[in-house]
């Protein structure tokens, strides 16, 4: 038995596929999802989405938003995702290097908070591209 999962996000399909089990990440931890799963509503936290297609791990980075589950189909509408295979590991690194020092350098309440999201977002972006299946 499958799910089928679609990932969108305001711009794109991400994901629609069958899949066999997905781990999501929501903003009250993770939950992982198989077939004939209770109907859940929930907030989607920025962080990784690990899909299960038979005997292979895949991973996607996504920015947070909203996840529907019921009958075994997955609705996850997030405000960006990205495959950790279509992630470049030098790109995402120095995205990581500058989000870290943005944040050092960050004056006041509202610096400090978004700088604290950009290196959220590419933190979760380094850790899709190395993530072990």
């Amino acid at each position: 038995m499958t799910l089928n999962l679609c990932v969108l996000t305001p711009n794109r399909i991400v994901w629609d596929s069958e899949v066999k089990e997905i781990i999501l990440s929501t903003n009250s931890g993770q939950i992982g999802v198989l077939p004939n799963h209770a109907p859940v509503a929930t907030a989607v936290d920025i962080g990784i989405l690990r899909i299960r297609l038979n005997d292979q791990w895949l991973t996607m980075a996504l920015m947070g938003g909203f996840a529907r589950i019921g009958n075994n189909e997955i609705t996850v509408l997030v405000n960006d995702a990205e495959k950790g295979s279509d992630i470049d590991p030098q790109e995402a690194q120095q995205t990581l290097e500058i989000a870290e020092a943005n944040l050092q350098k960050a004056e006041g309440k509202r610096q400090t908070i978004e700088a604290n999201l950009a290196l959220r977002r590419a933190r979760t972006r380094v850790e899709a591209i190395n993530v072990i299946s």
